[in-house]
């Protein structure tokens, strides 16, 4: 299936617009591209205590996989808020990677800049991304 990156990333870019960050006035949304062809958003939502603060990336997935999907093509990041282009956090990285194969595209944009890499550049060496499909011992 193709991928349509400029139909991602301004879906990355529309999700911004329901983020709650109060606190930080930085604003994230991030879009997945699913194996059916869905594009699935979600934004980042800020808690007092930040620890508990979503982020968008994160919010996607939850959303995607409580829908039924688990299988993700691409992945974009809009951060309007910065100039250039921020990547996932290293939490949301090892949630992505846990759908998502090492050569996913990860579309990132700024409000000047954008950059594309691949999950498995951004979460190298990922031993653990294969144990899901090791079977357990008996």
């Amino acid at each position: 299936m193709k991928i349509d990156r400029r139909r991602l990333a301004a879906a990355a870019r529309a999700a911004v617009e329901s983020s709650y960050s109060p606190y930080s006035g930085f604003r994230v949304g991030a879009a997945l591209w699913c194996a059916d062809g869905t594009i699935v958003t979600g934004t980042n939502v800020e808690n007092r205590s930040y620890g508990l603060t979503i982020c968008a990336e994160r919010a996607a997935v939850a959303s995607a996989v409580s829908a039924g999907r688990r299988s993700f093509l691409a992945v974009a990041v809009a951060t309007p808020d910065s100039a250039q282009p921020v990547s996932p956090c290293g939490a949301c990285r090892q949630v992505l990677s846990e759908f998502a194969p090492p050569g996913t595209p990860v579309l990132m944009a700024g409000s000047e800049a954008s950059l594309e890499t691949t999950l498995g550049e951004l979460l190298p060496l990922d031993s653990l991304h294969d144990l899901k499909d090791q079977k357990k011992p008996d």
